[in-house]
């Protein structure tokens, strides 16, 4: 068969309905323009304010961000996906995420490669910073150039790892410096300042603490008054003392920390008894303040037995486990086969079934305490399948599915991604109000029982649409069909093209 004749019928519809799309018809208002796959167009109620349409498949986009009330998604995926607010106004871009992403609000903007190479700083024009800290700019190659500038100059520092340079408040320290690391390295933490000639080997402290070692022969160190360590042969011997602090109730013990692994160590503390031997296989806890709690150990991991007033271990590993910790219960099966799991989070109580982690994935959400409401529900089925349900009329799903149960909660991997891999996809907003769409479009269905109207397309070669007194059947979107109205006859039509997508209602002429 000779594809040139069809290949011409849908250039010239494609060419027709853009041409005349935004004049009105005789008929029924579709909500979708499908031109697949240059461009794919749905419209919503005014109140979204929003379009959405996709095109070349699923490469360019705009939509309504899901996440985000009032914010715009749009894009070319998966090489730059971004979002506006609702008052138009840019606030974050991905490409390739997570190669680059850079964000930006009404003061500030930050950017990053990989989380390697990192900016962050205030934008041109922006309001007067609030705070010396606000006013920073800061710039990174991880790990080895660190800069900052800032309306304080004892906090700015330029630092080039591993030549020379000193950086403040970062990596865990209020200061870290080096000259051709590892040769001369100095760090200071809470006005201890601990010099390193070559770390980690020579060690001399000074400050609010005093120490010395030879690693990893011996180690010293005491901040008077509140701890005290030694290290010999490290880590299989330690001497670890922290005395009580000042809030501490008069007469509190001492808590101590001393092994020589892996033959014994010990843990002591206010209330608090922990020893093991041969360690880690076999040992035991009995702690009776702030709460009671007893736990025996036998080849651990694999045999633990814990009771006490807000924890409970049975652990047969890997048979079954058991335990009950800050309100959450968790019980395995065979690890790492089947894992269950029950908390309650901000009043909803919650349910996770997990086989292998992700393969087979199921969460229950039910509202905590007497409760009519039905449960929402977010199934995984690595990686053919996903499905959303609220309980209370929305509902989602998409095939295949391979990245939502990997990255959950990620929303840029959702926008990015998710679409590029995904074949089907079905959205309802209310029982009733759905649509379905398969190959990134080409095939969709629309059906709304409040408006008594339904849409199919497939592609710009044929449509259907539905209302409550009309049925139009449409080739080449317009191009020539037929049409019945009110319980009549069928009407053949030709270029006879719908509406411009949230235009007028249209009259008859």
């Amino acid at each position: 068969m000779n594809a040139r004749p069809l290949a011409c019928l849908l250039l010239t519809s494609l060419l027709a309905g853009l041409g005349h799309a935004g004049t009105p018809d005789l008929g029924i208002r579709e909500r979708e323009q499908n031109f697949w796959p240059v461009i794919v167009r749905q419209s919503e109620p005014v109140a979204r304010r929003v379009d959405e349409w996709s095109a070349a498949g699923p490469l360019i986009f705009r939509r309504p961000a899901a996440t985000r009330e009032g914010y715009t998604a749009s894009g070319f995926r998966p090489f730059w996906v971004q979002l506006h607010n609702q008052d138009g106004e840019f606030r974050s871009g991905s490409f390739l995420y997570p190669l680059f992403n850079y964000t930006v609000d009404e003061s500030t903007y930050k950017w990053n490669i990989l989380q390697f190479i990192r900016r962050w700083g205030r934008r041109s024009g922006a309001e007067a910073p609030q705070s010396i800290f606000e006013q920073r700019n800061e710039f990174e190659v991880f790990p080895f150039w660190f800069s900052r500038e800032s309306g304080d100059p004892e906090m700015n520092y330029r630092a080039l790892f591993p030549i020379y340079g000193t950086v403040k408040n970062k990596l865990g320290f209020e200061r870290l410096s080096w000259i051709g690391f590892p040769l001369y390295v100095e760090n200071e933490k809470r006005g201890a300042i601990t010099t390193s000639t070559p770390w980690p080997i020579v060690r001399v402290t000074r400050g609010a603490a005093h120490g010395w070692g030879i690693w990893p022969l011996f180690n010293y160190v005491e901040r008077p008054g509140v701890s005290r360590q030694e290290t010999y042969l490290w880590p299989l011997g330690y001497n670890v003392t922290r005395y009580p602090s000042p809030d501490d109730p008069a007469g509190t013990a001492l808590r101590r920390d001393i092994g020589a692994l892996p033959f014994y160590a010990r843990s002591t503390g206010p209330g608090y008894i922990s020893e093991n031997y041969l360690w880690p296989f076999f040992g035991y806890t009995e702690r009776t303040a702030p709460v009671r709690y007893s736990e025996r150990r036998y080849f651990w991991p694999f045999l633990v037995q814990g009771r006490g007033e807000q924890r409970y271990v049975n652990r047969w590993a890997p048979f079954y486990t058991h335990s009950t910790s800050k309100g959450t219960d968790k019980r395995w099966y065979m690890w790492p086969m089947l894992r269950r799991a029950e908390w309650t989070e901000r009043e909803v109580e919650r349910e996770r079934t997990q086989f292998l982690y992700f393969l087979d994935w199921d969460e229950v959400q039910q509202r905590a305490g007497p409760s009519t409401a039905a449960a929402a529900r977010l199934t995984h089925l690595w990686p053919l399948f996903s499905r959303w349900d609220n309980g209370a009329g929305k509902m989602q799903w998409q095939f295949p599915s391979p990245l939502e149960v990997l990255f959950p909660g990620n929303e840029r991997v959702r926008l990015t991604w998710s679409p590029l891999l995904t074949l089907a996809r079905h959205d309802q907003q209310a029982v009733g109000e759905e649509r379905t769409s398969f190959f990134w479009d080409a095939i969709t269905y629309e059906r709304s029982e409040k408006e008594q109207r339904s849409e199919f397309h497939l592609g710009p070669i044929l449509s259907v649409a539905r209302g409550p007194e009309e049925k139009r059947i449409a080739i080449g979107n317009g191009l020539l069909g037929f049409n019945r109205r009110n319980g009549r006859g069928w009407r053949l039509f030709w270029m006879d093209f719908p509406a411009k997508l949230g235009a007028p209602a249209p009259t008859l002429r």
